[in-house]
């Protein structure tokens, strides 16, 4: 995402210094494609050049179409075939295919948009490059959509999936433009251990309170952003919204029940507790009296994690994780 954000940023100051601009977007990728769908290049009309359309193979090409584009204002598309040894040279074990949209960028208040406003997904006309918006709340753009193609934007957005469709012989591009996904961690504990990093690698920004000194350090969790404030607070100033995931892991009411607390007021998509059945029937006890309903009380996740069987910490991780990630694309059974 932040990749993106500067890309757009500088084809925005670019246009901004009276350069001529072009924007190249992955739209499509067959094999072990060097990027993924929806990665961006920007190109001045002097060849110079931000972002990555295929870790280095084919951009030579692209910027070489984008220069075409910026003098005559067609939109382009481009296919590319990445041979094996391409692939091999940017770290992957073969090659693909990898399918580019081109297209001359003149609206820097749009750019600006794309790189500040999240979420929002753009659909775009491949043949003319008419845009329309997509959010959860809002469509708005020069292109007509229908409730179909919205519908298909806004099930993008959820699941971080850009991708071409057609419609009555009409390529559409659905780009989805997200906020990062986030992972509050209430307890430095073992389990937090195995599951930062693993959750780090599925692409979450992670932040880990505890207010036991000894548990939230460095050296126990390299690289990760740290609270030692109590949870509640902590995760007040982490404002939660639709991209966050909650989980608590201490055992003690007194650090996770406030935090769960904070947790059930916001709009996080997913909030799991550790504890047994019977914990979890003393926590539900202690959330009723303090004025939480059932509907409520039945978004948390309790026993947490998928039913792997998983027993030691790393496993009880990767339980947890699997089902943050099934609750993010609509597929936890919450029955």
């Amino acid at each position: 995402m932040a990749d993106t954000e500067n890309v757009l940023d500088q084809a925005a100051d670019w246009l901004d210094a009276g350069k001529g601009v072009a924007l190249a977007t992955v739209i499509g990728t067959w094999g072990s494609s060097p990027r993924p769908v929806g990665s961006q290049l920007a190109v001045d009309d002097k060849g110079a050049f931000v972002g990555s359309v295929s870790g280095g193979c084919i951009e030579g090409a692209v910027v070489g179409e984008a220069l075409s584009t910026i003098n005559d204002g067609q939109v382009r598309i481009l296919d590319f075939g990445v041979t094996d040894e391409q692939a091999w040279e940017v770290g992957l074990a073969c090659g693909g295919n990898v399918r580019i949209f081109v297209e001359r960028s003149e609206d820097q208040a749009e750019l600006k948009r794309l790189a500040a406003e999240k979420p929002v997904a753009t659909v775009t006309d491949l043949a003319d490059g008419r845009r329309g918006f997509v959010t959860p709340s809002d469509i708005s753009g020069e292109l007509p959509l229908d409730e179909a193609i919205v519908a298909k934007a806004r099930l993008a957005l959820r699941d971080d999936r850009s991708n071409v469709h057609e419609t009555g012989g009409v390529e559409l591009f659905v780009h989805v433009h997200n906020p990062p996904l986030r992972l509050f961690v209430v307890g430095a504990v073992h389990i937090a251990q195995a599951l930062v990093p693993m959750a780090r690698i599925a692409g979450y920004n992670v932040t880990v309170a505890d207010p036991r000194g000894s548990f939230a350090t460095d050296d126990r969790f390299p690289g990760t952003t740290l609270s030692e404030e109590w949870p509640d607070d902590a995760l007040n100033a982490f404002a939660p919204d639709t991209r966050t995931a909650i989980v608590t892991l201490t055992h003690d009411p007194k650090l996770d029940d406030p935090a769960l607390e904070v947790a059930l007021n916001s709009d996080a998509f997913y909030i799991g507790s550790l504890g047994s059945r019977r914990t979890h029937a003393s926590r539900i006890e202690r959330l009723t009296e303090a004025g939480y309903s059932e509907e409520q009380m039945a978004r948390i996740q309790a026993p947490i994690g998928l039913d792997l069987g998983s027993a030691s910490p790393a496993e009880i991780a990767v339980s947890i994780l699997a089902e943050i990630i099934a609750a993010k694309h609509g597929k936890l059974d919450t029955e």
